[in-house]
């Protein structure tokens, strides 16, 4: 048995019954009880790092090892997809952070390229809000969206939970998982439960909040300029020279997001509405997910329309101030005349950046494709 998969003790065992449920699409969802049939499951204890806080699971979707192993089987599955060739994963990597392949823009079924770049998974289930313009928020809601996108996978999902009906294996899989027949809401309750288990936390930069390691000086330098506030000290106003990154990518709990949309001052004129194009509302526009830092040196090319190719280009951005806007975040405080980090500096904060990367993680035996259910 695998480092993620630690059922506890079978006196802990509890079966569920969950009432099934008509949708409007007339798609049955049956959350596991199986018309009736109580369904005898193995809880699936995740394995936080001990510097990272306790993760919410939700309530309608307890975490189960038969969960898990269906998710996973359903996150490399390619019969997802309108013509039986891309899975979730097909824009989601594991070597690239479970990114897509350095592209900054992933393409679809029939060769149509999207507008946003892929998000790297990792860390999920301490988000709230997911896809950069944050219109989902949760991720069994979020994993529904992507089959039934035309330039994604362009499927529909009756016509892919009648493919997982007719594979015996899948049959197997689902009855194990929650019981009773295929549907669409408990495939996304298994993937979701399969993200969940994607903990990346094992960095140098954990090793070192653990006590296991010490930083090299570079790497020690750049810690401390993300924790400094910008601007010149000469001026009064609180300015230490530094990088002002600790705003919206915080150390505390590990997980380098404060998880807040937030306009970041890429433009002032917004062509890709981010949250605005979701709430209509002015105060939206532009504005985007604050993505995590994790393993960022393995997830380029960056930002929400990947215009950035490389860490480098990123750091230069922000050194600049980026550009005013009415809706810009308030931690962009230097539009005019920039952070004026020294070269010295961005190479510290390079150093920083990379000692995010978690080669266990995206190595880890369990995350990678399973094969045939």
């Amino acid at each position: 048995m695998s480092r993620h998969q630690r059922p506890i003790a079978l006196s802990l065992l509890a079966a569920t019954l969950l009432l099934t449920a008509c949708k409007p699409d007339e798609e049955e969802e049956d959350n596991g009880g199986g018309g009736g049939t109580p369904v005898q499951t193995t809880p699936y204890t995740l394995e936080i790092p001990a510097n990272m806080p306790p993760m919410t699971i939700p309530a309608d979707n307890p975490m189960t090892v038969e969960g898990v192993t269906l998710g996973r089987f359903l996150f490399y599955e390619e019969r997802l997809s309108g013509n039986n060739t891309q899975s979730c994963a097909s824009c989601h990597a594991p070597q690239f952070a479970f990114s897509d392949h350095g592209l900054q823009f992933s393409v679809g079924i029939d060769g149509i390229a999207g507008d946003r770049n892929s998000m790297a998974l990792q860390n999920l289930g301490w988000e709230q809000r997911f896809f950069w313009d944050g219109r989902a928020t949760s991720l069994e809601e979020q994993i529904l969206q992507p089959v039934e996108n035309p330039i994604e996978m362009h499927e529909q999902w009756p016509n892919a939970v009648a493919k997982l009906q007719a594979d015996p294996g899948y049959q197997g899989l689902f009855a194990d998982a929650f019981g009773g027949s295929i549907d669409k809401y408990k495939a996304a309750k298994a993937i979701a439960q399969f993200l969940r288990t994607m903990i990346s936390g094992n960095s140098r930069f954990d090793q070192f909040q653990r006590g296991e390691i010490q930083p090299t000086i570079d790497e020690g330098l750049g810690i401390l300029l993300t924790q400094q506030e910008g601007g010149d000290p000469s001026l009064g106003l609180g300015g230490q020279w530094g990088a002002d990154c600790f705003h919206c990518h915080p150390h505390g709990g590990a997980l380098f997001t404060d998880g807040i949309m937030r306009n970041n001052g890429l433009d002032s004129q917004f062509t890709d509405l981010g949250l605005g194009g979701v709430t209509g509302l002015p105060q939206d526009m532009g504005v985007f997910k604050v993505p995590t830092l994790r393993n960022v040196a393995l997830s380029a090319p960056y930002m929400h329309d990947g215009r950035f190719a490389t860490l480098e280009e990123v750091i230069d951005h922000y050194d600049s101030g980026g550009h005013p806007s009415t809706t810009i975040s308030p931690f962009m405080k230097f539009t005019q005349g920039g952070l004026q980090l020294t070269p010295e500096k961005k190479a510290q904060l390079l150093a920083f950046l990379n000692m995010l990367t978690d080669m266990d993680f995206v190595n880890d035996p369990d995350f990678q494709d399973p094969g045939t259910p």
